[in-house]
């Protein structure tokens, strides 16, 4: 296309062709013929704890890295030589182990991540105002209306931002830029490590029309089975039905998929600058050791912290329980969960597992459960194909919900906080 030029991603340099930069030689070049004028993007950094764990140990530079816990934990993240073996998040770690038995083990070391992804956020915000946290480690931007501030378009801006991320903290991010959010994720996700991939609006029903169902967000495997009953695996179906038949067949689903199949998304990008996490507590009268005693207390809370959260439609990844001893010293545990959660059950479950390995006679005075790593409720709870309980026992709280919605809390209780009393 005349007039096109391209972006050297190393030195920031322009030019008027794909060849290696004229100026430090790099092959990175990146051109698009909406490249100047995108603004939207989502930047994820490249297998965050692990990256941050081999920058902090040069020995592991080469090696396969698992952050995850023991052998009946799950994988948290894996670097991309363990991924090459097969490994992937949330996958249980003594199949991570037989996939991959030289890989090292680490783990997670939550307060050091969190302040490299504070960090980085900060270098974000300094380029715009409008970033929309989606975890620790992802953040949507909106630079719209940033190319007189910078003296630069903002896909310059961003490649400026993915050097000074490896300069400066020592790991990568892959960024995708388009004209709205649900492209902007995709594009991200296409050429990881290091990547930074451009999908523009001229292009997008093309480039959706060849992908498969699963790439839109909310669709998880229980609705992908159902779709792949009726014929549907790619979008191109989805473009060529109805927007009306779609919403027969699928409600509010059917809409969902029509609208993003069909390159549609008319979200913006929302600045996080609300709660860093949701949390309830207690302290008792008299000190409690017994783990009979605190679970029920614990799906209180659970039940609390889950209301707030469906309230204001967001859901966090992370479960942090905290207790207060009777001499008053705290502890505090935290879990990254595979997938964001709203649902008390995942909250109370998943705190009662970091509970029970701290009961061992100690006399707790104050316990509290609560959830970080907040983000919007687009992609909480999908449907677990492995542990359907777990998927019956979510669609019996949505149950449970409407009720209390009609008839107020107290109207439908659980066995256990109904023991409480």
């Amino acid at each position: 296309m005349s007039g096109l030029q391209y972006l050297c991603r190393d030195c920031l340099n322009w030019q008027k062709t794909t060849e290696r930069c004229k100026n430090c030689g790099s092959p990175r070049i990146i051109g698009h013929s909406e490249l100047k004028t995108l603004s939207i993007a989502h930047i994820d950094c490249d297998a965050f704890y692990a990256s941050v764990e081999k920058r902090d140990n040069p020995e592991l530079a080469n090696k396969p890295v698992i952050i995850g816990g023991g052998k009946r934990g799950v994988v948290s993240t894996a670097c991309y030589v363990a991924r090459i073996n097969g490994v992937h998040s949330a996958m249980p770690m003594f199949k991570a182990l037989k996939a991959c038995p030289d890989a090292v083990v680490i783990r997670p070391s939550m307060e050091k991540y969190s302040s490299v992804g504070k960090t980085i956020r900060t270098m974000m915000t300094e380029l715009t105002p409008m970033v929309e946290p989606l975890s620790i480690d992802e953040a949507f931007l909106d630079l719209s209306g940033t190319e007189k501030l910078h003296g630069a378009c903002p896909a310059e801006v961003l490649a400026g931002l993915a050097k000074r991320v490896e300069k400066e903290l020592g790991i990568s991010v892959s960024i995708g830029l388009s004209y709205c959010k649900f492209l902007a994720k995709v594009a991200s996700d296409m050429n990881k490590p290091r990547g930074f991939s451009v999908v523009g609006k001229e292009e997008a029903l093309g480039f959706l029309r060849k992908q498969p169902v699963s790439i839109v967000w909310g669709v998880g495997k229980v609705t992908q089975a159902m779709l792949a009953r009726d014929g549907i695996h790619e979008l191109s179906v989805v473009q060529d039905m109805e927007e009306q038949e779609l919403a027969k067949r699928y409600g509010s689903m059917g809409l969902h998929l029509f609208r993003l199949a069909n390159g549609r998304d008319s979200r913006s990008v929302s600045p996080g600058g609300g709660a860093k996490s949701i949390s309830s507590e207690t302290t008792f009268f008299e000190d409690k050791s017994d783990i009979e005693q605190l679970l029920p207390i614990l799906r209180s809370l659970s039940e609390k912290v889950s209301a707030r959260l469906k309230k204001s439609h967001i859901a966090g990844q992370t479960i942090v329980l905290k207790l207060k001893t009777a001499d008053f010293k705290s502890r505090t545990r935290n879990r990254q969960l595979a997938d964001p959660t709203q649902l008390a059950d995942r909250i109370f479950r998943t705190g009662s597992e970091l509970l029970n390995r701290e009961i061992d006679g100690t006399k707790f005075r104050l316990l509290g459960i609560g959830v970080s790593t907040l983000g919007p409720d687009d992609n909480a709870d999908p449907h677990d194909l492995v542990d359907i309980q777990a998927t019956r026992r979510a669609q019996a709280e949505q149950a449970i919900d409407k009720v209390r919605g009609k008839f107020g809390n107290k109207s439908v209780e659980y066995g256990l906080t109904f023991k409480k009393k």
